[in-house]
């Protein structure tokens, strides 16, 4: 079964746990070896095509983290991941050792890719690796669509020891006062997600779905179902929701119930049929007339997911 998430940073399930009840599993908000205040306000903007934010990783530290959040989360949450994040592989290390211990702790994302802070000193692979060697929890890195091969760099992180990647992160982007004509963030560049971020995304999830072997959660733009269904053909194995829970609350409920719609309108009996389509993945006709399901004189069409025809 195709789960559903909450990209990192975009839903406080303690705040909003009607939202997080309709996810299949919540990731939490960034969390580094110190406390972040974060950056000045203005932190976050809007523009026609997605938002822009600025929120610099703002958080009370893995300490406090541990301390206090995570044993609330942890009676209400039945399925968590914690994201953690820092400026060099030791911090990383750092926050990965700390919830190592606790079982309410299904993985950990490594933010390896946030634009809204100096990014960090070493590659993603020996992040990974650091991150590795003080756990044996599933680690899921959470990679930039600005870099200029993500493949690579995905192939570099599962050999760390990656048992997953999260696709993508934000792209930096910049918004004028139409008035003033100056930047509306306080940090001038933001984190650009959205609509905008889709192509992007699934161009991503795309290039490491045939590059590596590991699970991807692929986040970017998702309004739909459809784009879920199109996430899921470029090769993703589950689907994370962000901007869209800002305006939406029941949008986990919604999305998941258009998912399985857009796969039987196309023949298939759950979303998982159309995993990997846009790769070329597709059945041969003597596994169509055995596969149940699936309708054989629809198949040609579910390969036009990915790209929206």
């Amino acid at each position: 079964m195709t789960r559903i998430l909450n990209a990192s940073g975009c839903l406080d399930a303690l705040a909003a746990p009607e939202v997080a009840d309709g996810l299949d599993v919540f990731v939490t908000k960034t969390v580094t070896p110190l406390p972040r205040t974060g950056n000045d306000p203005i932190r976050i903007a809007e523009s026609d095509v997605g938002m822009l934010n600025s929120i610099g990783l703002a958080n009370p530290g893995i300490e406090r983290f541990v301390a206090e959040y995570l044993p609330e989360l942890a009676e209400r949450i039945p399925s968590l991941w914690v994201s953690v994040g820092g400026f060099s592989a030791e911090d990383f290390a750092l926050c990965c050792a700390a919830l190592d211990g606790y079982a309410c702790v299904d993985a950990i994302e490594l933010n390896v890719s946030c634009p809204n802070v100096t990014a960090p000193a070493d590659e993603a692979s020996a992040i990974v690796a650091a991150a590795r060697g003080v756990t044996s929890k599933p680690l899921y890195a959470k990679l930039s669509p600005a870099l200029p091969d993500i493949a690579s760099v995905a192939q570099a992180a599962e050999q760390a020891g990656a048992r997953g990647l999260s696709l993508t992160n934000t792209l930096r982007g910049l918004i004028l006062d139409p008035a003033t004509l100056e930047p509306i963030l306080a940090t001038a560049t933001g984190g650009l997600s959205g609509p905008a971020l889709r192509p992007v995304a699934l161009a991503a999830v795309y290039a490491c779905a045939q590059a590596t072997s590991l699970p991807i959660v692929g986040m970017g733009g998702v309004e739909t179902g459809e784009h879920a269904l199109a996430l899921i053909a470029a090769g993703a194995s589950d689907v994370a929701l962000g901007t869209v829970l800002f305006g939406d609350p029941a949008a986990p409920h919604r999305i998941r119930t258009e998912l399985e719609e857009a796969a039987q309108r196309r023949g298939v009996a759950s979303a998982a049929g159309v995993f990997r389509m846009a790769l070329g993945d597709e059945l041969s006709a003597s596994e169509v007339s055995s596969k149940p399901g699936i309708r054989g004189d629809l198949l040609p069409e579910l390969t036009k997911v990915a790209v929206g025809s």
